[in-house]
This record gives C-alpha cells, structure tokens and sequence, in this order.
C-alpha cells in the first residue's frame, strides 16, 4: 500500500538530528522545537510530543543537551533547550553522515530513473 499522505515517517535516528539541528540555533523550548521542525519541513516533518519529549530526555541524558528553566513569550515556564560543546560535535558528525548518505540514495534513485549509463 503507497502511503499519499502528507506527511512522512522519519528513519530511525533522524529526530536527534533534527532537534539538534533547530537548538544549535538557538535555546529554544520543547513546544516551540516541534512547531520549528513543522514549519521549516512545510507540515512534512510534524513530531508528536509522545515522541519528541523522550528524544530531549535521551539527549540531555546522553550529554548533548543542557536545559534551563525559563519564562516564554506568553510567560509561563518552559525547560528551554541548548547544545552543548558534545551535542555540537554529535551533529557535526551526523550531518556529515547524513549528506553523503543523501547523496548516494540521490544517486541510486537517479540512476534508476535515467537508466545504467
């Protein structure tokens, strides 16, 4: 069965690189990262907080990730977000994966299209 709609499974693994990637901007809190990865993916990438919370805890567990209490806009108090010098050198890692494995599906998924050259 072909799944049409429009929004999309993530593989194992990519949610820590994507909450990694939307703190290194900024500290940012937990609701707000889920609503970033929405936005930027354009509705594709929507992370439930059944899935997104755990992941921040795996995170700061595993040292990648600092949280603070602090106020939001709307003033209540929210865990906010930031990378630490480890969690930038895990996403520095994992990026680098990721765009070289990119490249190879890129030119497998081609090369099936256009035929063997």
């Amino acid at each position: 069965m072909v799944d049409l709609s429009p929004r999309s499974d993530l593989p194992q693994g990519t949610l820590d690189l994507l909450i990694l990637k939307i703190v290194a901007i900024q500290p940012v809190h937990g609701y707000a990262i889920a609503q970033r990865l929405q936005q930027i993916s354009r509705d594709i990438v929507q992370v439930p907080g059944g899935s997104l919370y755990p992941a921040l805890h795996r995170l700061e567990n595993r040292g990648l990730l600092k949280s603070d209490w602090k106020e939001t806009e709307t003033g209540r108090d929210a865990k906010f977000y930031r990378l630490t010098r480890k969690g930038r050198a895990h996403l520095d890692t994992q990026t680098a994966s990721w765009r070289r494995l990119a490249q190879a599906v890129g030119l497998i998924l081609n090369m099936a299209e256009e035929g063997v050259r």
